[in-house]
């Protein structure tokens, strides 16, 4: 798939560091209630972790309770849509649609009106206070 922002994996890596590196690109998931922004309520804008693209903003967040960030929106046309069917699920992958950094899952559990649930990895993001 081709993004906006395409780099080497060798750029990824020295750009990333080892731990978002292996969120962003190798698809990892960080371990829950371990992330910066899981209990994180500023106002701002979470932004891609990789290439700075703004994602999500801080309204649409709340606590799921999952132990990761949770948003029930993301901002139109910045989030990709990925059907994965590893480790014997069946998930919906989010993906930056403007590098394809790997962000998390979304599930259509989510306690609000929308009842979506966008459950993203700390390291996967960046927050820009408003």
């Amino acid at each position: 798939m081709k993004h906006p922002v395409e780099k080497t994996e060798e750029q990824w890596k020295a750009e990333l560091g080892e731990e978002r590196y292996h969120i962003l690109r190798l698809k990892g998931t960080e371990y829950p209630h371990t992330g910066k922004y899981n209990l994180h309520f500023q106002k701002g804008t979470y932004c891609c972790g990789a290439c700075g693209e703004p994602l999500f903003e801080s309204s649409s967040k709340f606590d799921s309770h999952c132990g990761w960030p949770s948003f029930d929106e993301s901002i139109p046309g910045k989030v990709e849509y990925i059907q994965d069917l590893s480790h014997g699920m069946i998930r919906t992958e989010i993906l930056c649609a403007n590098c394809g950094g790997h962000l998390g899952h979304v599930f259509n559990d989510g306690p609000t009106e929308t009842g979506i649930r966008y459950c993203v990895n700390s390291l996967s993001i960046d927050f820009k206070e408003e």
